[in-house]
């Protein structure tokens, strides 16, 4: 998700039954669904009794919307907590998600529908490809071998 996306999700958007997340008025106006973790449920459901935000589910210390810049920092210190030095934004995480999926054999056109893009072409540069993937490709000639 885009962090626009994040901040502006309300706990109604969370749909344990179907789970799914739906990310309304996105960039270009659209809306979409985006597959709900289970892991993932099990953590916003914790995260919703101890907080108990009101209209948006990621919430500020006074009520309303979380600010970007807020989710920003956060990453910033998980990071440095984690020992993780590597150059990264919360936007690097969309990027993994997407790497992720293809590697894990999702279809491109099916990742392009997750992400919300207009243009494969702009899905393509999300897909980063690791070498270790590339490697255990087999060539189809050596299948008919």
């Amino acid at each position: 998700m885009r962090v626009s996306e994040i901040i502006n999700l309300k706990i109604s958007d969370i749909d344990s039954d179907r789970m799914i997340i739906h990310i309304k008025n996105s960039t270009g106006k659209k809306d979409r669904i985006v597959m709900l973790s289970q892991k993932l449920l099990i953590i916003l459901r914790e995260y919703y009794k101890s907080y108990k935000p009101k209209a948006y589910l990621f919430e500020g210390m006074n009520g309303g919307k979380y600010s970007a810049r807020s989710i920003q920092s956060l990453l910033k210190t998980i990071k440095k907590r984690a020992g993780v030095t590597k150059r990264g934004s919360v936007h690097t995480l969309r990027h993994s998600f997407a790497t992720h999926l293809f590697e894990g054999g999702t279809d491109i056109l099916s990742i392009k529908k997750l992400l919300g893009h207009n243009s494969l072409r702009t899905t393509m540069i999300y897909t980063h490809i690791s070498k270790e993937h590339i490697n255990k490709i087999q060539p189809p000639l050596d299948k008919l071998l």
